[in-house]
This record gives structure tokens, C-alpha cells and sequence, in this order.
């Protein structure tokens, strides 16, 4: 077959690379540079932005890199012309062979990453050969073999270009307003999240109106997760105790809520949707408590940074949406908060309106900080507010610096920005390593 792979470097330069390897004519398309290891394979390499008619010449399928939505012009044409037209992961599941590992997956507005990483400390406490990956950065069709069981971490890009992906048993975190402009909409934003569900094992949040009723609706069996007491069938928490309830009748502990890490209610709602996907194909409960205790949080996931003349400075910023920035405002009771960015097309208003009574101050920068501002003048009119308009190098600095004036002993210095950051920075990673050097420079 002749494929067009669209997107020649991480996940794109691993889909060509696979499917040349098993004797298939590849074409790549990147606008800006590719993966020098195309070249060398011998595959066809296109810089530039050709004509999608030039590009889809004689193509049987097209393979697109997940960040490409759906009204560019490219998969628009070929869905015209009746190709099949899917991402890296969608690939990795049809090459899979009778040696290929169980997939889990996850899906959610926030707490992804979190979730399937915490799965895959579980997986290694079973015993079991496992690795998280997928939208974590690590393609997923170079995993067909040498595993037992992949945790796997899907967008909602990555499973709106899919068809036939089906987790043998998938968890839907969360459901909040995100990459709008991305899929038009919300409806279809959650029509995509529910792909993580054709497997046969629903995991839903049963604390999330939106998810909950979307579990109702989903095929197979369904195992609900609830930070209050467990209905059978969930798993839950009572007291200060992770608790399964699967099987009628029983009920078993896990851990202690004071074992998980990062802390916060999100992340004791992030280890139960693990547990429950771990439970799903006989996980023990040992295994279960052991893997939740050994977690090591990834970065900037509402990670502390320092302690500055009793102030704490913790950097969330991988908070990339309103949804993700509350889990955080909501665990600290006094905060100067650090917010703005690209905010998506999505409201912040209500954030701010449910927030404003915890602030002690605020920094705002980023592209749509106005919006940020309005929201704070609405609901927080009296609020001490810098506005950083710089987006040099030095401005998490300066926005560092604005927020130590501000915070009183006992404040938390938090960088939860819901919004994106590549309007002044590399990755939210790159923003939350200029937000740390800064409080080192304190």
C-alpha cells in the first residue's frame, strides 16, 4: 500500500519508519523539518505545504500527526476522496500481532498524564512488563512486543482520528470545556473522549455529571469511581481509605489517602480510576497499594518548587485549562495566583468566580491575560493584580518577583495558568522551568 504520513518527527517519524520497515511505499510531509532518519531508511521526505491534491496522489490511507484538526484542508480532501485518514496510536492498534500486549487507556480533560503513570507504577508492582505511553510522548507502534500490558495515555486528537482503537479496558477522568476550536465544539469534544470506551471495560468518574451520564451509555461493563463511599460495582473512598467494591458484596483496601501522591482530591480521583482499570485484569490489591506508594509524581504537576520566607511557591503548570487550574486552587486556602496564556477559546469566568474568595493576589501575563483581568475585575474587584505585558525571557522574573511582593508567611505562590503556554514558551514544561529558576532566584 502507498501512505501519506503527515508529520515527520516523533510520532510521525515512527509510523513511517514502521510501516517502511514492513514493505510499504511511504510518503512524509512536514512544513518545517523531519527526522534525519527518514532520509536514511530511504523514504520520501516533502518540506512545504504542497497542494493537498499533489500530496494524495495515488495514497491509500493517510496517516495524520494528531495535533491536525479536522477543517485543514489536507484531511479534508482525503476524507473527499474516501481514504481512510487516522493517527499514530489508530496505526499502532492495526499493526498490533498475536504477541501484542493488553492496552488500558486513559482519557479526561486533566489528570492524564498522572493517571497513566500511576497505572503503569501499579503494572510494575504486579510483575507485569509495562511502559506508559501514547500522547505521553512515546509512540506507540514501537511497543507491539516485549510487553504485557501498555498503559496508554490518549487525546481527544488522538481518538477523534481513530476508528477501530479499543482499549481492552479504557477510563474517561473528566469532562470539561477544552480544545474547543480544535473540534468545533464541545459536543464533539466529548464524542471523541468516548472512544476510550469500544473495548468492553468503561471506567468513568462518577463525581463528574458529564462523565457520569456518558457511562450509562457506554458498551460492556462499567466500574464507576467516586471520591465518596463506593455503590457495588466502584471503587471509592471511606474514611481516609481507597476502597474497592467491584464484586457484589466485597469490599477491600487499597491504600491510604495519605499515600498518594501528588496531594489533592484530584489525584485520589486519578489513583482510583488506575486502580480500577488495574482491577480490571486481576490485579492485586497488594500491587494496587504497593504501585500507588512507590509514584513518583512527574513534573510540574502541582509540584512544590520552595518554601521563601514562609511563603510556598508550588508550580502547576501543566494547569493548561481552567478545569485542571481549579484541581489546584482549590487545594491551598491562601494564594497569590500566577494565571494566563493561551486560553483555547474557553471561558475562564467561572473559574475566577468560584476561586476569588482563596486569592491574596494575582500575576497575570500571556496572550489573552485581558480576558484573565476582566474576569478578576468581575468577581474580585478589590484584588491586588500585576499585569506582566513583557514576554522576553526575563518576564517570569518580573512575574515571580510581583507575586513575592504580594504573598504574606503561610501564602502559596501557585503557577496554575489554566491556559496553554506556547504563546511565550517551548512547552508548559519550559514555563514551569522559568517559574522555578525564578523562586531560586529569590
Amino acid at each position: 500500500m502507498k501512505y501519506l504520513v503527515v508529520g515527520a518527527r516523533v510520532a510521525g517519524a515512527a509510523s513511517a519508519l514502521a510501516l517502511h520497515r514492513l514493505g510499504h511505499q511511504v510518503r512524509v510531509v512536514d512544513q518545517h523539518s523531519a527526522d534525519p532518519a527518514l532520509a536514511e531508511a530511504g523514504i520520501e521526505v516533502i518540506i512545504g505545504d504542497p497542494e493537498p491534491s499533489q500530496l494524495l496522489s495515488g495514497v491509500d490511507e493517510v496517516v495524520l500527526s494528531p495535533g491536525i484538526p479536522p477543517h485543514h484542508p489536507l484531511p479534508v480532501a482525503a476524507l473527499a476522496k474516501g481514504l481512510d485518514v487516522y493517527s499514530e496510536p489508530e496505526l499502532a492498534w492495526r499493526l498490533r500481532g498475536p504477541d501484542a500486549p493488553i492496552w488500558l487507556g486513559i482519557t479526561g480533560t486533566n489528570g492524564k498524564t498522572t493517571t497513566t503513570t500511576m497505572l503503569a507504577s501499579i503494572l510494575r508492582a504486579a510483575g507485569l512488563r509495562t511502559a506508559a505511553l501514547g500522547n505521553i510522548g512515546v509512540p506507540l507502534v514501537d511497543a507491539q512486543t516485549g510487553y504485557d500490558v501498555l498503559a496508554v495515555e490518549l487525546s481527544s486528537f488522538q481518538l477523534h482520528w481513530s476508528s477501530t482503537l479499543a482499549p481492552q479496558g479504557g477510563a474517561m477522568l473528566n469532562l470539561a470545556d477544552d480544545h474547543l476550536d480544535w473540534h468545533g465544539g464541545f459536543d464533539e469534544y466529548a464524542k471523541a473522549k468516548t472512544a476510550i470506551w469500544r473495548g468492553g471495560v468503561a471506567v468513568g468518574n462518577l463525581d463528574d455529571p458529564r462523565v457520569a451520564e456518558a457511562l450509562e451509555h457506554a458498551p460492556g461493563r462499567k466500574i464507576g469511581f467516586t471520591l465518596g463511599v463506593p455503590p457495588p460495582g466502584c471503587v471509592g473512598v471511606v474514611e481516609d481509605l481507597l476502597i474497592d467494591r467491584i464484586n457484589p458484596g466485597d469490599a477491600f483496601e487499597l491504600a491510604n489517602v495519605a499515600d498518594i501522591k501528588p496531594s489533592g482530591a484530584h489525584n485520589v480521583a486519578n489513583a482510583l480510576a488506575a486502580s480500577a482499570l488495574a482491577l480490571s485484569i486481576g490485579v492485586s490489591h497488594e500491587a494496587i497499594r504497593a504501585g500507588l506508594t512507590d509514584y513518583v509524581p512527574e513534573p510540574h504537576r502541582n509540584a512544590p518548587v520552595a518554601t521563601v520566607n514562609d511563603v510556598s511557591y508550588v508550580d502547576d503548570s501543566k494547569a493548561t485549562n481552567p478545569h485542571a487550574a481549579l484541581a489546584s486552587l482549590l487545594a491551598y486556602p491562601r494564594i497569590v495566583w500566577v494565571a494566563g496564556g493561551q486560553l483555547k477559546g474557553v471561558d475562564i469566568d467561572d473559574l475566577v468566580a468560584r476561586i476569588a474568595p482563596r486569592l491574596a493576589g494575582a500575576v497575570v501575563l500571556g496572550i489573552d491575560r485581558a480576558q484573565v483581568l476582566e474576569a478578576l475585575s468581575r468577581h474580585a474587584p478589590r484584588l491586588p493584580v500585576v499585569e506582566v505585558s513583557r514576554t522576553d525571557d526575563g518576564a517570569m522574573g518580573e512575574v515571580v518577583s510581583a507575586a513575592a511582593r504580594m504573598a504574606m508567611p503561610g501564602d502559596t505562590v501557585l503557577l496554575a495558568p489554566a491556559a496553554a503556554s506556547l504563546d511565550m514558551f517551548a512547552s508548559y514544561a519550559h514555563r514551569g522551568d522559568a517559574f522555578a529558576s525564578a523562586v531560586r532566584g529569590l
